[in-house]
């Protein structure tokens, strides 16, 4: 109960300090900043989900089973993860200077150089913090989330009052952050992040490597394109565009997180009671989309308001191209839906595949929409493509339901999921 509860505090936190973050930027540094900065902390995010590659689910499920070992296998893990996120981020960075492209994120040699670092702390908090989530310790990983967050917030003003107001001061600021946060969470917890690692035990991490590179393709399939994006905006558009943009995206990727939670809970609720899993998955989708619904209604209805919070000036920089943006929550909370399907189901190689054509069509869209109609176009085809992918994940949870209810009788006595196969 306390590690839940640790881990729902420090959930909302981030995000609620993570949003004052980013309203605090947009206030203090000119819109150009705010979207280079922005763009490039999303090839960051993503260097971090590639970079990650599944160590971090292996460490949440194996850390508790191999006592003695656990010090040996975190180490291994991070200095794994740690290594392809720093070849990842290089390759970005010197793909970067070769195209020699004067939109992009990447300013010089120093923005290179804390891009690099920031992805390899990236990936390394990502691992500790699901290293304290595997050895019950989730108040740490809490303190971590805060202090990054705080630190992270108070940075910016800094600079920002130090006139610094580049885009390569954001990014320092998030760097900084994270440095702040390993630092600050070992003091609190007197060493506790030290004593998470030992000398790296590679043969163990061999052992159990084929663990998560089923549900890590499934991960990367469905999060990769949206985590992109705004990258994709700022070199399709402008740093300007992508200011405005970001805000809102913002704004739906925290509330995206509502469904996909609701999601993810299905995952361990169906394995404890699958007698009820048909009602379970049909409430937790109804509840999900209702929610979703309603903030579409918001965004569709007040997205210049909400854009003027941010900013004065990002209104009329986006004009009414982002209203349709929150209709896409409809289409992402089926997908949320049909990846814990496939979980359930133990088909998540099968499905990743799926996803990552569903990745690819969004990609086409997005990019086919900018080109035809800009800003308003690249939403529009990224809510189509999204809510295509949505309207067959809907065919998928209605046949599965279709069949969990013809079963009856005979998954009353099961043991299994009902969704299994």
């Amino acid at each position: 109960m306390l590690n839940s509860g640790a881990l729902a505090i420090g959930t909302i936190a981030a995000a609620g300090l993570g949003f004052v973050y980013w309203w605090l930027a947009a206030q203090l540094f000119p819109p150009e900043v705010i979207g280079k900065a922005s763009a490039l902390l999303s090839v960051m995010g993503l260097v971090g989900l590639l970079g990650e590659g599944g160590l971090g689910t292996l460490l949440v499920g194996e850390i508790v089973r191999h006592p003695g070992r656990e010090r040996g296998l975190v180490a291994a893990a991070a200095c794994v993860g740690v290594a392809l996120a720093v070849g990842l981020a290089l390759s970005f960075v010197f793909g970067h200077a070769y195209l020699d492209s004067s939109i992009g994120p990447i300013g010089g040699w120093f923005e290179g150089v804390a891009f690099v670092l920031g992805c390899a702390l990236t990936v390394l908090g990502i691992l500790a913090d699901q290293a304290f989530v595997g050895n019950l310790r989730s108040t740490d990983r809490m303190i971590r989330q805060v202090l990054f967050s705080t630190s992270k917030l108070m940075l910016i003003a800094g600079a920002a009052a130090a006139g610094c107001t580049s885009s390569a001061a954001v990014l320092l600021t998030w760097v900084a952050g994270l440095l702040a946060s390993f630092v600050g969470v070992d003091l609190l917890t007197r060493g506790g992040g030290r004593h998470l690692v030992g000398p790296p035990d590679f043969q163990l991490l061999h052992i159990l490597r084929r663990k998560v590179v089923d549900h890590y393709a499934l991960d990367v399939a469905l999060q990769a394109p949206s985590v992109i994006m705004p990258y994709l905006v700022l070199i399709l558009l402008s740093p300007t565009t992508n200011a405005a943009f970001v805000s809102l995206w913002m704004l739906i990727s925290m509330a995206s997180s509502i469904p996909a939670a609701m999601a993810t809970v299905l995952f361990p609720v169906v394995r404890a009671c699958p007698k009820q899993s048909r009602h379970d998955v049909l409430v937790s989708v109804a509840a999900s989309l209702l929610f979703s619904l309603v903030c579409a209604v918001v965004v569709f209805t007040f997205s210049q308001q909400m854009l003027a919070v941010f900013n004065p000036a990002y209104p009329e920089i986006a004009g009414s191209s982002l209203r349709f943006l929150g209709f896409s929550l409809l289409g992402s909370t089926l997908k949320f839906h049909a990846c814990t399907l496939a979980r359930l189901g133990d088909r998540m190689r099968k499905a990743s595949r799926w996803f990552a054509l569903g990745g690819l069509l969004e990609l086409c869209l997005v990019i086919a929409g900018a080109k035809l109609d800009g800003l308003q176009g690249l939403v529009l085809g990224w809510t189509i493509a999204v809510s295509i992918e949505g309207a067959c994940a809907a065919l998928i949870l209605g046949f599965a339901m279709k069949l969990d209810s013809a079963a009856g009788p005979v998954h009353e006595e099961s043991t299994t999921s009902p969704l299994q196969p």
